[in-house]
């Protein structure tokens, strides 16, 4: 095989759950390894692949590119441990793990799920990195709602064994007394903290910024947002008063009922759908549903989130909704988050690419500063597209971008600079429209995934950039359709090397 293939296949054998998100054939009987000696061994199997890539010279430059970040990615995320102290967001093993069994066929990988949850309470048990206190609860509450639930008729006679081993990770949340408190939340308070943060940030935004950098770059943005703000608000309701116009987003514009919820999502991808061909050359074959999060899952997920369509395209691609608390929710997100989950951000990206003639790993690579920031992207995108229906829906354009400034600020604050969750929790209360429990599931999520919230504002910021210049150097010869083609079709890859691919294009005669 060839290093790309070699490279795509120690990724999922590392992380076959990744294989089934993706509907990837291949991995249906693994859940991989969460000990110590397996992170170990999947990791000197990807830092020799890393050996080989320094001196191959079998594969393009941009291919080469990605098999790089990739492996490195990987490397980095074992030797950070994060496994040791995640364990109350959707980022933790066993949520995950409980998560994706609604969402894909796991029949053949039931019989190691009581295995695989056990690893995941050893490493907990086993480590000096401890969670929060408040993240141990957490864990303990969701585990509690899962054995809670009616027990789930799972193939084989499974169920008895996975309730056991859930109530068994449970008890190891429960029995560890010496969580960190709130005012010790980032990565800068474990060992080797500072090294492992700045690892994950060059990963995530595959860029050499360094937190303080980052964090400058928040600042600036929230300041500039604020100035959007008043405008939309003046026209809207005759107020520039920032103050005025959050209190009135939070408190003002909610659903009438979850139905609502729904309805708009379905809408609005419509229209982004019909608009779709005067900005993109190539459209994706196949189909985005809308779908509501199941009634039992909506207490531990996301808000909004997208699965792609398998690689058999045996089913669409889903745009997930979550209408827990909906008639608390502000309506104003809806539109934006379409354009970013759906069409035309995610489902055109994960389905354009996976539909080239791209090696596999390119097809599904994972690198966040791409994927997000070309959601982000999107979200602007569609302004221009004139999709949003309204100056409401404007302010949730620029709300969603203020949450993706202040997660800068925020993240870097917390694992770089020492933060205390509470400060956290202020800066985003003081500069985005987020309800309490918004602030409060995001933070939790920063503390737990390290640097991906990074991604996104640092990803937009690129693309944006990049179209710019092309524009600049073709001048008439620009053509929206055939950029967005190229920036989709091209799979995900590093910043740097978007750079060089639009580059190139650009200059070409």
């Amino acid at each position: 095989m060839s290093l790309a293939d070699d490279m795509f296949q120690a990724l999922m054998d590392s992380s076959p759950l990744n294989a089934a998100m993706l509907g990837i054939p291949g991995w249906e009987n693994e859940l991989g390894d969460l000990t110590v000696e397996g992170q170990r061994t999947a990791r000197d199997r990807i830092a020799g692949l890393l050996d080989r890539a320094e001196t191959d010279d079998s594969e393009d430059p941009v291919t080469l590119a990605v098999i790089r970040q990739q492996g490195r990615a990987v490397v980095d995320r074992i030797d950070a441990k994060l496994v040791e102290h995640t364990v109350a967001t959707m980022s933790a093993p066993v949520n995950s793990l409980l998560l994706l069994s609604s969402k894909v066929d796991v029949s053949q990988r039931l019989g190691q799920f009581p295995r695989y949850i056990a690893q995941a309470g050893e490493r907990v048990r086993q480590s000096d990195r401890r969670p929060l206190s408040r993240h141990l609860a957490t864990g303990v509450q969701r585990m509690d709602g899962f054995l809670a639930q009616p027990e789930q008729e799972w193939e084989g006679g499974h169920s008895a064994e996975i309730r056991a081993a859930v109530a068994g990770f449970r008890d190891v949340l429960a029995s560890v007394e010496d969580g960190r408190g709130d005012d010790q939340a980032g990565l800068c308070w474990l060992p080797d903290g500072e090294r492992n943060y700045a690892n994950l940030v060059r990963n995530y935004t595959t860029t050499s910024r360094t937190p303080d950098e980052l964090h400058r770059l928040g600042l600036d943005i929230i300041a500039s947002l604020r100035e959007e703000y008043a405008g939309i608000g003046s026209r809207l309701w005759g107020t520039s008063d920032v103050a005025e116009i959050f209190h009135r987003l939070r408190t003002d514009l909610l659903w009438d009922d979850e139905e609502q919820m729904i309805a708009s999502a379905v809408d609005a991808i419509a229209r982004a759908e019909a608009e779709a061909p005067k900005w993109f050359g190539r459209m994706p074959s196949v189909a985005c549903q809308v779908l509501a999060v199941p009634e039992e899952e909506r207490s531990t997920s996301a808000i909004a989130f997208y699965q792609p369509a398998p690689a058999d395209r045996s089913r669409p691609g889903t745009y997930w909704l979550n209408p827990l608390g909906a008639t608390e929710r502000s309506r104003t997100l809806s539109e934006v988050t379409a354009f970013h989950e759906a069409v035309p951000g995610h489902h055109y990206q994960f389905s354009i690419a996976g539909e080239t003639e791209l090696p596999t790993l390119r097809k599904y690579a994972f690198i966040e500063a791409y994927l997000e920031g070309w959601g982000l992207y999107t979200e602007r995108l569609a302004d221009e597209m004139g999709l949003y229906s309204s100056d409401e829906q404007r302010l949730g354009m620029l709300g969603l971008d203020a949450m993706r400034a202040s997660r800068l600020v925020v993240d870097t604050g917390l694992h770089a600079f020492g933060w205390s969750r509470q400060q956290a929790v202020d800066y985003l209360r003081d500069n985005t429209v987020m309800t309490e429990p918004e602030i409060h599931s995001e933070i939790d999520r920063y503390i737990e995934t390290p640097g991906q919230a990074l991604a996104y504002m640092v990803g937009r910021l690129e693309i944006q950039r990049v179209r710019a210049e092309a524009q600049e150097r073709m001048g008439e010869r620009f053509d929206v359709r055939a950029f967005h083609d190229l920036v989709v079709g091209s799979g995900a890859v590093p910043l740097s090397t978007l750079d060089q691919i639009v580059t190139a294009w650009s200059v070409a005669p």
